[in-house]
């Protein structure tokens, strides 16, 4: 190659690297920019995220004091929750009965009905003038506080509406609260209620609370009365069912026995007589029980599918056929029937119900109703309690049989 060519060359291979390192720098800057772009979009990004994220956190510390001031604002019902945890009722005004209530709540309305008509429950400023006139500035207020007076009063009244044993102070709490912003709206004209007034309507909610607890118990007690009224009907029914059958038998027997006398037959009729004095006992028997009023079977019973494994129902009967009364109870009202673990006669089975009952009265199930007579024990406890009385156990059954749940269980 001659030195011409060589240059040639040469050139055209310098020329050819000069456009390689233009290209190469063209692709660096290409990648600079795109990777410029990419931190640009990354930084918008992350900026907006913030943004939002500054919303979001704006928004929820909004929300958070709102929160809290309908907290302060609205009267929590945590004192029926107490109310219901404690499971017993205080009456605030004790009297014996629900007429009482419902007079002594007629006099505390007439009081406050007076207070209304004297225009003394709400009063407000009596130097206030309106547009420069003095006379002006008194309707102002007057017009004010019946306006204030009914806000209160509907306040007050619904809360009778919906009152309910247990929520009387939450009810006092809301009545309290609206007072306050009752007030706070009219502080420019001074106005406020008075405050025999407000201890009116206090007193008005408590007598309320005890009228409809005592109304409560008072049916309760009148149910109760018509299920031993019931109860001691069906007992009565059995009595002259057996003395009838047992007087027949005896008629019967007395008959047979004259015939044999007749006939001569005097072993076979002294056989009979035998037999004869245990029909007339089982007669002075069932008489001295429908006699005895106190008389009957105290049960224990139990029932594994509905209640669980330690927990019966101590009660009594004066039933002739105790289980039949055991069978009622088992009726639609629970899912499976009840099992008897334990029959046991007394000729004071209302005391010895009543003991038992006493004793174990830590373990009631409703601390409040006393009526119903369900605690968390055993059959064997229960018995051990027995042995401190006098009695005849008829029946003892430690495990319940409980076919009904246990056959549910199994399908």
């Amino acid at each position: 190659m001659g030195g011409l060519e060589y240059v040639q060359v040469r050139q055209q291979v310098d020329h050819m690297r000069a456009e390689l390192a233009g290209l190469q720098q063209a692709h660096a800057t290409e990648r600079q920019v795109h990777q410029k772009a990419l931190t640009i979009e990354r930084r918008e990004h992350d900026e907006a995220l913030a943004l939002q994220k500054k919303g979001f956190e704006q928004g929820l510390a909004q929300l958070r004091a709102e929160l809290a001031a309908a907290q302060q604002t609205l009267v929590p019902f945590t004192d029926e929750l107490l109310f219901q945890d404690a499971g017993v009722f205080r009456y605030h005004h004790p009297l014996e009965n629900s007429e009482q209530y419902k007079r002594q709540l007629d006099r505390v309305q007439d009081t406050m009905k007076q207070m209304i008509r004297d225009k003394t429950a709400v009063v407000g400023s009596s130097n206030f003038t309106f547009n420069g006139s003095s006379r002006e500035g008194a309707k102002m207020v007057a017009d004010w506080c019946k306006l204030m007076l009914r806000s209160y009063n509907a306040e007050a009244e619904n809360s009778l509406r919906v009152m309910k044993a247990g929520s009387v102070d939450a009810a006092k709490k809301r009545l309290v609260r609206a007072a306050e912003a009752i007030e706070k709206l009219g502080k420019m004209l001074s106005i406020e209620i008075d405050d025999r007034y407000e201890k009116l309507r206090m007193l008005e909610l408590e007598l309320m609370a005890d009228y409809l607890q005592k109304k409560q118990e008072e049916k309760e007690n009148e149910r109760a009365e018509r299920e031993r009224l019931r109860e001691e009907a069906k007992a009565q029914v059995e009595f002259r069912r057996e003395l009838e059958k047992l007087d027949k038998e005896r008629k019967h027997l007395e008959n047979v026995r004259k015939a044999l006398l007749a006939k001569g037959d005097v072993a076979a009729a002294e056989e009979l007589q035998s037999e004869l004095d245990k029909v007339v006992a089982g007669i002075e028997g069932v008489q001295q029980r429908e006699a005895n009023i106190r008389a009957g079977y105290v049960y224990v019973i139990s029932n594994l599918g509905a209640f669980g494994p330690k927990m019966v129902k101590i009660g009594m009967t004066r039933r002739l056929h105790p289980e039949e009364r055991v069978l009622e109870l088992g009726d639609a009202s629970v899912p499976f029937r009840y099992d008897t673990h334990i029959l046991y006669y007394s000729h004071d089975a209302v005391s010895l119900e009543t003991a038992l009952h006493r004793e174990l009265s830590s373990r009631r199930v409703n601390q409040v109703n006393m009526r119903r007579e369900f605690f968390y024990a055993t059959p064997e406890e229960v018995r051990e309690l027995l042995k401190k009385h006098g009695g005849q156990v008829l029946e003892y059954v430690l495990e319940p049989e409980a076919a009904e749940y246990r056959q549910s269980v199994q399908v």
